[in-house]
């Protein structure tokens, strides 16, 4: 989540990533950083925060899926310089092969986590102001459970002593419930001097930023922890449940955000929207809706409920009624659904219907046109103001290819239709019931293919004595008149 700030020191800024970690927590072969929330990966939420500071240099730390975690930098913020760590492990090390990337650059260094991506610009003002008297300074946090977190370990007089490791910390350290956020800003020159002397002096054998922190103390520079206002944004992901928390809070944000500019949305708590959707003013979204992607939502139209919308584009006044959409495009006041699957290449035109449990792909469907029960149709092109019957199908594979099928406008089809592709449905052309269309109708034709009907007297009692439908037509031929009783 991010807001803007401006800078508040007058040094340049410099702002490091680092997205170099496994995180075996998550147990998932996608690196942690990958995982989305709101519809961008979570490195990418971090990479808008660091952007919002407007920094002259930005540097990412990879490591762990390299190549796919450098693809999601690059897709968030063009401008960050890729750092690759290398064998020896710990935040120091990395951060001392960032400063090494950034060669030249004389000024602060902010040093942000990729698995944090709840923090935002603002709650990082006063950090950035609080280097203007310190060489080092920490963002700390209050949490009811500090559980797995380092610890803030403050001096006599309330200044920062040290930060101490959960698994490195004592008993009486780890009843501590102020905790280290992982953001730290430091000044250029004592950084390097002190990853320079850095050593891995802890039970895993990793080079620890924490101890930049006591080197700086050490030597009498100034340090300093500033507490976070809001000690929510703070929060790391290492799970799934933690990532679900975050997620939650992450729509809960977006949702509220839409509101304010003049959505409805009916149920907050149901509603999944996210951070790349666009929507107008007055659009009304129901219960249970999801919007995905590159959604794009024209004013008055109504979603839901139960309504999931992944890069679809959805005209004024439209409608959509349980409807599970992908790359699909709906006119201004079209009606979809309820129970309509729209898959991608769909495109209803103005004032179109697709009705309840159609299925539709890669099909063109004119303004005015109506497909509204029961239908398949795949791989097709229809006019304007053509009505397609229910149970009809475009039978459009082969078994070795796709065929289209081409509906004209003010076309009228019969229930239960299969038009078997290639085929073409001229103008103004009707079609009976039940009809399977192998070749092309002409404009203002009729296709019928059915055969006459034939009732064959007393075939059930023949054929099937002694059941109850034999039975109970016999019964109904011995007393014909029972027929205006029972009605």
């Amino acid at each position: 989540m991010t807001d803007t700030a401006a800078r508040p020191a007058a040094r340049p800024l410099a702002v490091v990533v680092l997205a170099a970690g496994q995180g075996t927590r998550m147990r998932s072969r996608t690196a942690k950083v990958l995982h989305p929330i709101a519809g961008l990966p979570m490195i990418a939420h971090v990479l808008a925060t660091a952007r919002a500071l407007e920094p002259v240099r930005l540097a990412v730390v990879v490591r762990h899926e390299r190549d796919a975690v450098a693809a999601a930098v690059t897709a968030a913020a063009p401008e960050a310089l890729l750092v690759d760590q290398d064998e020896v492990p710990g935040t120091g090390r990395a951060v001392e092969q960032a400063l090494a990337a950034l060669a030249g650059f004389d000024g602060d260094v902010l040093v942000l986590n990729g698995d944090v991506p709840l923090l935002d610009a603002s709650t990082l003002e006063p950090l950035l102001a609080a280097g203007a008297a310190a060489e080092a300074v920490v963002l700390s946090a209050r949490m009811a459970d500090p559980s797995g977190y380092g610890r803030i370990v403050r001096d006599a007089a309330g200044g920062l002593d040290r930060i101490v490791e959960h698994r490195d910390a004592t008993g009486d350290e780890r009843r501590i419930d102020e905790i280290n956020a992982g953001v730290y800003l430091f000044r250029t020159a004592g950084l390097g001097e002190a990853l320079a002397a850095l050593e891995a002096a802890n039970d895993q054998g990793e080079r620890y930023l924490t101890d930049v922190i006591v080197a700086l103390k050490r030597s009498g520079r100034a340090v300093a922890a500033i507490l976070a206002a809001d000690p929510a944004v703070t929060a790391g992901v290492n799970d799934r449940a933690q990532l679900a928390d975050v997620q939650r809070r992450v729509n809960a944000a977006v949702v509220l955000r839409w509101q304010l500019a003049g959505v409805t949305v009916q149920d907050p708590a149901t509603t999944w929207i996210d951070a790349t959707v666009e929507l107008a003013e007055d659009v009304e979204i129901r219960p249970g809706t999801q919007l995905l992607g590159a959604t794009v939502i024209a004013r008055d139209a109504v979603v839901g409920p139960d309504t999931t919308l992944v890069d679809c584009e959805v005209g004024e006044g439209a409608r959509l009624n349980r409807v599970d959409a992908t790359l699909a495009v709906v006119g201004a006041g079209a009606q979809v659904g309820p129970w309509s699957y729209l898959r991608p290449g769909t495109r209803l035109g103005a004032d179109g219907k697709i009705g309840t449990f159609v299925e539709t792909k890669n099909v063109v469907i004119g303004d005015g046109s109506k497909v509204p029960h029961l239908s398949y149709v795949g791989d097709a092109e229809v006019g304007e103001r053509s009505n397609i019957g229910a149970g009809t199908i475009t039978a459009n594979y082969d078994g070795v290819a796709k065929h289209r099928t081409l509906v004209g406008s003010a076309v009228r089809t019969g229930s239960h239709n299969v038009f078997v592709a290639p085929v073409t449905i001229g103008d103004g052309a009707y079609t009976g019931a039940g009809t399977v269309v192998r070749k092309d109708v002409p404009a203002g034709a009729l296709a019928v293919n059915v055969a006459p009907q034939r009732n064959m007297e007393g075939w059930v009692e023949s054929h099937r004595p002694g059941t109850d439908a034999a039975v109970t037509a016999a019964h109904r031929q011995d007393a014909p008149g029972e027929d205006a009783d029972l009605e």
